[in-house]
């Protein structure tokens, strides 16, 4: 789909020159000055007038970067990059596949990737994956006929929004909202699905991003400041939806940006290109592949650490050859959490920079280790998204419809065979967030979602499973696996809002009455949960009837629960943890309630 017309011949730029190609494709934009000529990337033969006779042979012949192309369109000249990508989670979706199986029919001990193949484990061993194609469950057909639609192995051209080029070009090559080219080649204008010109963007800006990471997590939304939840398709404009209208018959309106967005910062600023490209190794989940973390740049317990370049040859001075600035000798560049050097942030006169990849902006980042606010006792497990969370997206109930009846593409394999998914929801909101243990067994937001019941209908309607929730660890129980919202904010969660209200445990919308905790919204076919939670408290006992697909992750268990409600008996009076309260650089110390001040204070004798 990605519109490459142009292409070098070697790995070296040849010096431009006049070729057949521009007799029909005149004005169209060069790919960069690397990339000067046709045939390298294209294949064909620019020698030959005839339109016919010129493309034979062509890769593609639209897209030369497609995955199906690799070998002789970008990999003998970015084999590097190339074997990178092979192993990441954007190309081969293992974690995505591996987590709707433990959703649905639980681990069968192989790990699946869209077109299996040799890769290397975590470790550096040797390890095979194996094609998608081979998972004959509801999982592997969920996943063909679903989710692999934002895969870069597949391109994406009718969906508003969310088309995009396959391979290298998904990321490289931007389209536009109808995926329809607008550049300078008369030949190609107006043309549909391609890239929207044919020049090359080195360095995607947030809307390629957005392209994909705008269902599920709702992460590109979210740091945008977008929501598409519970609107109402009231026409604003033309007499369509919005303001901002979504694939899948989606609208979305304006919120709060994270706070990094709102200051000018992309994606790739924040996230290095191991986060996306992969470093070589295949993980099975995405926090395994993410090398970066908020302490990095603000600090933790201890403040961030850096390297010092010492050469020419260093992979930060490399990478940043295409930033506004290029990285230098003697600079002290910041270490990623895996220990790994950023390519773009700095440390300069004692403060760590960050520098925009496109923009060249220069982001100052604000260490918080050793203030008053980030060394309250009792929150050494919370990760900064905790508190710093604006919102996250939450969804509650999805009703999964496999209809054999009719027919669905598979995207993996190009072809429709009988079975199409539809989903539908019970109920959406953004605060306030839920709280739990994550994979690391720190407290961490969370966005329940995909917590489903599924449905399936043969092909002479009758119902195979009607609402079923599966097994999982051993008992039907719904479970989620959570993302990281990206909606940060400056200002944190007051102590009061979480530490007094029981919706930030997972409780949902409720009533207190003694020590029972009941949820108010409830679901119409198991009353005994509600439907915006996965917790409930009865008689002082917390029952979880959700879990969480992440490993070590979990809802938060009694203990956990009533540590969070005891602290209330301080808040009421030390609810100023940010004016250095002293209280809160202590341990909780209940005999303290025993002394002149505190038993006046409670009426106590």
């Amino acid at each position: 789909m990605g519109l490459v017309i142009w292409g070098n011949a070697g790995c070296s730029p040849p010096a431009p020159h006049r070729t057949s190609c521009l007799a029909c494709h005149k004005g169209i934009e060069t790919v960069s000055p690397s990339h000067p000529e046709c045939p390298g990337c294209h294949g064909g033969n620019d020698k030959q007038s005839g339109a016919k006779e010129a493309h034979r042979g062509m890769l593609g012949p639209r897209n030369p970067s497609d995955h199906r192309n690799w070998e002789k369109g970008c990999g003998p000249c970015h084999p590097y990059q190339l074997g990178r990508l092979r192993g990441s989670l954007m190309y081969t979706n293992t974690g995505m596949i591996r987590n709707i199986q433990l959703t649905w029919e639980g681990a069968d001990g192989k790990l699946y990737a869209t077109r299996g193949g040799d890769t290397f484990d975590a470790t550096g061993k040797p390890l095979k994956l194996k094609p998608v194609e081979e998972l004959d469950n509801l999982s592997g057909a969920l996943y063909r006929k679903f989710c692999s639609r934002c895969h870069i192995g597949a391109e994406v051209g009718d969906s508003t929004g969310s088309s995009h080029a396959g391979g290298c070009a998904a990321c490289h090559f931007p389209v536009n909202d109808d995926a329809t080219y607008t550049g300078n080649d008369r030949e190609m204008r107006n043309r549909k699905p391609y890239s929207a010109t044919h020049r090359m963007e080195p360095l995607p800006p947030n809307q390629v991003c957005s392209r994909c990471h705008n269902r599920s997590g709702r992460i590109a939304l979210s740091y945008q400041g977008l929501y598409d939840g519970n609107n109402g398709h009231v026409p604003t404009r033309s007499g369509q939806s919005g303001p901002v209208p979504l694939s899948g018959n989606r609208n979305a309106v304006h919120i709060a940006p994270d706070i990094h967005a709102a200051a000018g910062m992309e994606c790739i600023d924040c996230h290095t290109s191991r986060d996306i490209m992969g470093d070589g190794y295949s993980y099975q989940n995405l926090y395994h592949q993410v090398e970066i973390a908020c302490e990095d740049c603000h600090g933790g317990t201890a403040p961030p650490t850096y390297r010092v370049i010492t050469g020419d040859g260093d992979e930060a001075v490399r990478e940043s050859r295409g930033y506004k600035m290029q990285m230098r000798p003697g600079m002290a560049m910041v270490l990623t959490a895996k220990g790994r050097t950023y390519s773009n942030v700095f440390v300069k006169d004692g403060k760590v920079q960050v520098l925009g990849k496109r923009s060249g902006k220069i982001f100052t980042a604000k260490v918080v280790t050793g203030t008053p606010e980030h060394t309250v006792v009792g929150h050494q497990r919370l990760e900064c998204h905790s508190c710093h969370s604006r919102t996250v997206v939450q969804c509650y109930g999805c009703h999964t419809t496999y209809d054999l009846r009719e027919n669905g593409m598979d995207f993996i394999t190009g072809e429709k065979s009988p079975g199409m998914f539809s989903e539908t929801e019970d109920y959406r909101m953004l605060y306030p967030f839920p709280l739990a243990v994550n994979q690391r067994g720190r407290i961490s937001a969370v966005t329940p979602g995909c917590q489903t019941f599924i449905t399936v209908i043969d092909e002479e309607g009758n119902k195979l499973r009607n609402e079923d929730v599966a097994h999982f660890k051993g008992k039907r129980q719904l479970r989620f696996a959570p993302f990281f919202s990206h909606n940060t904010g400056k200002k944190a969660v007051g102590c009061r809002e979480c530490h007094a209200n029981p919706r930030f445990l997972g409780f949902g919308q409720h009533v207190i009455e003694g020590a029972d905790i009941m949820g108010t919204l409830m679901c119409d076919k198991c009353p005994d949960k509600p439907l915006d939670g996965f917790l409930t408290m009865d008689d002082g006992r917390v029952r979880a009837f959700a879990a969480i697909t992440r490993e070590h992750s979990r809802p938060l268990n009694s203990g956990e629960v009533r540590r969070v409600f005891k602290v209330n008996l301080c808040i009421t009076c030390h609810d100023k943890a940010r004016d250095k309260d002293a209280i809160y650089a202590k341990k909780l110390e209940y005999r303290a309630l025993d002394d002149t001040v505190h038993k006046r204070l409670l009426g106590r004798p």
